[in-house]
């Protein structure tokens, strides 16, 4: 058997651009054993700028022209860690990542790309928007054009910038708005005496493809502030808009002026090899970066020739080797889109024009994207010739065992093994195995006790240590108790002494911001090695009355608080058959406590939390336990992003055959009746209240922000489960 390497090295990739995204499929074909590879960014995608333009007039989707960071770095073996980074101490070697504290690094690079939101305008962040980040911008301008079609008129728009983005972007939007409306009015505003970014001749064919965009350009005009009527001028003049989108130019990310790095104009001053200036363990690339040696205008094209430069130079940097240098062109084809499927040419200053250009330009576009579109597959490690009866069966189609609770063992096997235990009989122990949590006498005091803990199915510690704090805490808050006391326990791969310290750390700092606002400190624990992340909470909560899994009664509203489908995301996550915005919208959720959902249905007659035997399972124990029967309405329940698709697609988590035979139900029919069996981690609150109560609790959750809802009813009878 080989020894599992440890890992000795963190390299931090900051910012997902085009280089970073490059590597990370570059670093996949040939992993760098002992490197732990981490990305961050502000969200589960980053675009593609060549198809803004594209994207806005119409002729692509959004996600057309997005790299589904989350797929990627599944790919890549990388943990993604979704946030801002917001500061970076050389010195230190530590990124501040907003929402998520210090990320410590031994080699890191930065491709953060530029902004550009207009700061040093007055009333900008008021009444305007900058055309990046890229989901804010669509989103308000897809509502924008909803509104124009629907009364078949649009209010005037303004693009401040008149270099090569915001001409794209002035006639992409006059382009859209001529679809669903007679009347567009869209300016383009530049301080300059002209347009920038091109030669003379090609200037031209701008400003005619402008004036046959119904594009009116102001040239010399520069804006004094932003009114909500519109950009008003140094000369007193507004220019009406109801809509006005920042283009002008590139503009650095203003945290960097507070890292100390060397800077030109805010851009991170590198060098040939793309190191910044006076450190040896920090790359910069992109359009935040300033090459010293060979000073080039920001443009995505050498972000992209740059990329197997700087993957060299990382592999380099952690392995002790020489760098190589990165010389870039001296000029690149401009590629400009003219709102309609038409483009314009220019290199060395000689343009072209036509729709072949448009069609050409999409290729290559496309071509691009595809790179990270048909990721290769990652065959599983091929099945022994030989082996014991009962092997292949076990392996079955050889799709990864789910993480989180999709690995737990099944409820049948667990409940056979709970059942025949021997009883102590002790006086103090008032209820076993079978409930949320055991329940003690603690000096005439009840206390509840439960223990959790989960495989990894992120590779952001921090993440995961949250999630399944929250998740542990679901017993306690199920049972009606204040989370009281704390016992971690931590696996963690094979890593050398810096990386087991750096590690720890994140995990105990997210976990221990969870439980301080439960309630609960963390009181000891233990740690060790393993194979892969593991982690686990063991919990004390105090009750005076612990709501049980018995007191459910005919007639008893079921409230679910939380939406369903982790299980088949997270088991199409590791297969990467999941889209990155559902996987971590889904994230987001599950790392929400649940403190006030539990207080709000603290009279509730039964409860229970929804964890790995799915909602069928947990149903049923609370039908078991009150000698009660229940009924779903199907079209009640909630469902994660992409989870009925993944279903219907045929996705099953690892636990999925062993809840549905534990658990079978009447009339489960379709991807919901499928997802009835899904097992869930920091799952819902599944609670039976009095009938009577529940419209007021689900309005006083739903004041809470809490997505609740009213799936079914406790019924007479037998205990099964019938689905209407």
């Amino acid at each position: 058997m080989q020894p599992q390497i440890p890992l000795t090295r963190d390299l931090v990739l900051i910012g997902g651009g085009h280089s970073h995204a490059l590597v990370l499929r570059k670093w996949a074909m040939r992993p760098l054993p002992g490197v732990r590879l981490t990305l961050i960014n502000p969200g589960p995608t980053a675009p593609y700028s060549g198809m803004l333009p594209g994207h806005i007039a119409g002729h692509y989707r959004q996600e057309e022209l997005e790299i589904d960071l989350v797929r990627l770095a599944r790919f890549a073996g990388a943990r993604l860690i979704d946030g801002r980074a917001v500061a970076l101490d050389p010195e230190a070697k530590t990124v501040t990542v907003e929402g998520h504290g210090a990320i410590e690094y031994d080699v890191a690079s930065l491709d953060i790309g530029i902004t550009t939101d207009l700061p040093q305008l007055r009333g900008f962040a008021e009444h305007a928007l900058g055309a990046k980040p890229l989901d804010t911008y669509a989103a308000r301008w897809q509502d924008f054009l909803r509104t124009a079609e629907a009364s078949g008129e649009a209010d005037p728009i303004a693009v401040i910038g008149g270099g090569v983005a915001g001409v794209e972007l002035a006639m992409a939007m006059a382009h859209a708005l001529r679809r669903v409306t007679e009347k567009a009015r869209v300016t383009l505003i530049e301080a300059h005496d002209q347009l920038t970014g091109t030669g003379e001749e090609t200037r031209q064919r701008i400003l005619a493809a402008l004036n046959e965009n119904g594009v009116t350009l102001w040239t010399g005009a520069e804006i004094a502030e932003i009114t909500k009527d519109g950009p008003r001028l140094r000369t007193g003049e507004i220019i009406p808009s109801a809509f006005t989108v920042g283009a002008a130019g590139a503009l650095p990310q203003p945290w960097l002026q507070q890292t100390g790095l060397p800077l030109t104009d805010g851009f991170v001053n590198v060098g040939a090899t793309l190191l910044v200036e006076g450190h040896d363990d920090l790359f910069a690339v992109g359009d935040c970066a300033h090459m010293t040696h060979a000073p080039r205008p920001k443009a995505g094209v050498y972000a992209v020739r740059a990329a197997p430069v700087l993957h060299d130079n990382l592999r380099a940097a952690l392995t002790g080797q020489a760098l190589r240098p990165f010389h870039p062109q001296k000029d690149y084809l401009k590629l400009i889109s003219l709102g309609e499927k038409s483009a314009l040419a220019e290199k060395y200053g000689r343009p072209w024009s036509g729709p072949w250009l448009w069609r050409w330009k999409d290729r290559i576009d496309r071509k691009f994207m595809l790179k990270f579109q048909d990721l290769p597959a990652m065959d599983p490690p091929a099945p022994p010739r030989v082996a014991a009866l009962g092997v292949a069966e076990e392996l079955g189609d050889g799709q990864p065992v789910c993480a989180g609770c999709g690995s737990k063992v099944g409820p049948g096997a667990l409940s056979d093994v709970l059942a025949a235990l021997p009883q102590a009989g002790r006086d103090d122990v008032l209820r076993g195995a079978g409930d949320d949590a055991a329940t003690l006498d603690i000096g005439g005091v009840k206390q509840v006790l439960t223990t959790d803990h989960l495989r990894a199915f992120t590779e952001d510690p921090a993440l995961m240590a949250r999630i399944t704090a929250i998740h542990a805490l679901g017993d306690v808050w199920s049972m009606g108790a204040a989370p009281q006391a704390v016992l971690a326990n931590v696996i963690l791969p094979r890593m050398n002494d810096t990386l087991q310290r750096r590690t720890l750390a994140e995990i105990m700092r997210a976990a221990g911001e969870v439980f301080r606002d439960a309630g609960a400190e963390i009181v000891g624990g233990h740690s060790t090695l393993g194979s892969e992340l593991t982690i686990g909470f063991t919990l004390t909560g105090l009750t005076g009355n612990p709501i049980q899994q018995s007191g459910g009664r005919p007639g008893d509203a079921l409230i679910l608080t939380r939406p369903l489908g982790s299980g088949t995301i997270l088991a199409a996550e590791m297969q990467g058959k999941a889209k990155g915005r559902d996987v971590m919208r889904m994230l987001q959720v599950m790392a929400q406590p649940q403190a006030k959902a539990a207080e709000i249905l603290r009279p509730a007659h039964a409860m229970t939390d929804v964890t790995g035997f799915g909602l069928a399972g947990h149903l049923m124990a609370l039908c078991k336990a009150s000698d009660t029967g229940a009924e779903i309405k199907l079209e009640s329940l909630l469902f994660y992003d992409g989870a009925l698709e993944l279903a219907e697609a045929g996705i099953r988590s690892s636990l999925y055959d062993a809840n549905l035979s534990h658990a079978p139900l009447i009339n489960a029919t379709g991807p919901r009746g499928i997802l009835l069996h899904d097992p869930q981690t920091a799952g819902g609150l599944l609670a039976a209240v009095a009938p009577d109560k529940a419209d007021a609790l689900l309005a006083k959750l739903h004041e809470n922000g809490i997505p609740a809802v009213r799936i079914g009813r406790m019924t007479e009878g037998a205990p099964m489960i019938s689905c209407v």
